[in-house]
C-alpha cells in the first residue's frame, strides 16, 4: 500500500474510533476490515469450587499468573508487542492492582506493559475486554490484554461489602445497593411469579448441558490445565495436582435432585444452592488486536469483537440487567436477535436468568448451550472474559458467526457484548 493511501487509512480510522461509528447490520459486521478488533486467542482456567475445588488454595494472582504464560504459549505472541493488560476483578483490596501487576511480570510480560485493574462487578471480566478493545479502536495501543480473575475461596464474605456512611443509609435507592443479591432475587422471582418448579427445571438443564460437554470435552479447547499445591481437607497432607477440568458441575443432575435441597434465603423461598450460581475460583484472558496487525503477525484470528453497552436499572432489580442491556447492544450492531446464533448469558440466579431469556423471546437451544454459572460457577471477576472463549469456541462447533455474551450486575447494572466468529 502507497505511504499516502496508507496514511488516509490511519486518518479515517482515527476518526472513526468509537462504537458510534462502526458498520451496522449483519452484512456489514460480517464484512472483514483491516480496522477490526479482532481476538486472537481466548482462554482460560479450569473453574473450581470455592472453598472445597482444586484452587482452593491457591491465590488469585498465581491462577492469573497462570493464565497469561498460557495465553504467550498458546498465541505465540512476542510479550514485548502488548502494551496494555486490563483485569477485572471484585473482592480483592483495589481490585487486585498491585498483585495484578505482579503477576503479570512473572507471566514474562516486560516492565513496559502497562496493567490496571478494574471492578464493574459481575461484569468486570468483559468491561476489561471491552476497554481494551476500545483503546485499540481509538489507536491508543496497538495490542492488549483483557481479563479477569476471582478467588472466591480466600475473599468471598461480609467483608467484601463495605460499611455505609450515613449519607448513603438516609437515601432510599442508594441502601438498595448493599441488599444481598440473594434475597432481592428472592423477591424478584416473587413479585415476577417465576415458581421454583420452572428454576429448578433451569438449573437442572443447565447441569445436563454442562454434564454432556465436558463428557464431549467441549471445553477442552478453552482450558489451560493448571498444577497446584492443594491441602487435603481431611488429612491435612499438602499435595500436588493438576487441575484440569471444572468440578462444580454434577452429574446426573435432574429437577427430583433440586427438589430436595432447602431455600437459601427465606424459609418458604424458591432460591438455593442448587439453581443459583456457584462460589468458584477461576481465571481467564482475550488477546486482542486490529485484524492488520494481527495478518502482519501472522497471529490465528479466532474472532472480532463488534460493540458493547451498559446500562444501569435499579438496585434492587439488578437481575433484569441482561434484558434491557441486550436489546442496546443489538441496536449499536444493528442486528435483530433472531440473527444471533449463540448467546452467553451469565446465570447468577436461575430466576433472573429465566425472566431475561422469556422477557427477550430468545430461542432457548441457543442461550448456554453447554451450561452456565448455575453447573459450572461464577468466579465473579472472571466470567465475563471466559464467556469469550466458551462463546467462539461454540461458534465454531456450530459453523456459526454472530454470539451475544451478557450478564446482571450487582447493585443495579447489567452489561452486553456481540462478537462474530471468524
Amino acid at each position: 500500500m502507497p505511504k499516502a493511501q496508507q496514511r488516509l487509512s490511519q486518518v479515517q480510522s482515527h476518526l472513526a474510533s468509537s462504537e458510534a461509528d462502526i458498520p451496522r447490520g449483519r452484512k456489514s459486521i460480517l464484512q472483514k476490515s483491516p480496522d477490526d478488533v479482532v481476538v486472537t486467542c481466548a482462554l482460560r482456567t479450569p473453574l473450581t469450587r470455592g472453598g472445597k475445588g482444586g484452587f482452593k488454595d491457591t491465590a488469585a494472582a498465581d491462577l492469573l499468573a497462570h493464565t497469561f504464560q498460557s495465553l504467550l504459549s498458546r498465541s505465540r505472541i512476542d510479550p514485548n508487542l502488548v502494551e496494555d493488560i486490563s483485569v477485572g476483578n471484585v473482592l480483592a483490596p483495589g481490585a487486585g492492582a498491585t498483585e495484578f501487576r505482579a503477576a503479570a511480570l512473572v507471566a514474562g510480560f516486560p516492565e513496559t506493559t502497562a496493567v490496571k485493574a478494574i471492578n464493574r462487578q459481575c461484569s468486570s471480566g468483559l468491561q476489561a475486554c471491552v476497554d481494551i478493545a476500545n483503546a485499540i479502536r481509538c489507536g491508543m495501543i496497538e495490542i492488549g490484554v483483557g481479563a479477569g480473575v476471582e478467588s472466591m475461596s480466600s475473599q468471598y464474605g461480609p467483608g467484601a461489602v463495605s460499611e455505609f456512611s450515613e449519607l448513603l443509609e438516609n437515601h432510599q435507592e442508594a441502601k438498595n445497593c448493599k441488599v444481598p443479591m440473594g434475597a432481592l432475587s428472592e423477591q424478584m422471582a416473587s413479585d415476577r411469579r417465576i415458581t421454583r418448579d420452572v428454576q429448578d427445571a433451569f438449573a437442572a438443564r443447565s447441569f445436563q448441558r454442562a454434564e454432556a460437554a465436558q463428557k464431549a470435552g467441549k471445553f477442552n479447547e478453552e482450558i489451560a490445565p493448571m498444577k497446584v499445591k492443594w491441602i487435603d481437607p481431611k488429612t491435612e497432607e499438602e499435595k500436588e495436582i493438576i487441575v484440569d477440568k471444572d468440578d462444580g458441575i454434577r452429574p446426573g443432575m435432574t429437577v427430583e435432585g433440586l427438589r430436595k435441597i432447602k431455600p437459601a434465603f427465606k424459609k418458604d423461598g424458591s432460591i438455593h444452592a442448587g439453581n443459583a450460581s456457584q462460589v468458584s475460583d477461576g481465571a481467564a484472558a482475550v488477546l486482542l488486536m486490529k485484524r492488520s496487525t494481527a495478518e502482519r503477525l501472522g497471529q490465528t484470528i479466532v474472532g472480532k469483537f463488534v460493540c458493547s453497552s451498559v446500562v444501569g436499572v435499579k438496585p434492587l432489580l439488578m437481575g433484569i440487567g441482561p434484558w434491557k442491556a441486550i436489546p442496546v447492544a443489538l441496536e449499536k450492531a444493528g442486528i435483530g436477535k433472531e440473527e444471533v446464533d449463540v448467546w452467553e448469558i451469565n446465570e447468577a440466579f436461575a430466576s433472573q436468568c429465566v425472566w431475561c431469556v422469556k422477557e427477550l423471546g430468545l430461542d432457548e437451544a441457543k442461550v448456554n448451550p453447554n451450561g452456565s454459572a448455575i453447573a459450572f460457577g461464577h468466579p465473579l471477576g472472571c466470567t465475563g472474559a471466559r464467556q469469550v472463549s466458551t462463546l467462539f469456541n461454540e461458534l465454531g462447533r456450530r459453523r456459526k458467526r454472530i454470539g451475544v455474551t451478557s450478564m446482571c450486575v450487582g447493585t443495579g447494572m447489567g452489561m452486553a457484548a456481540v462478537w462474530v466468529k471468524e
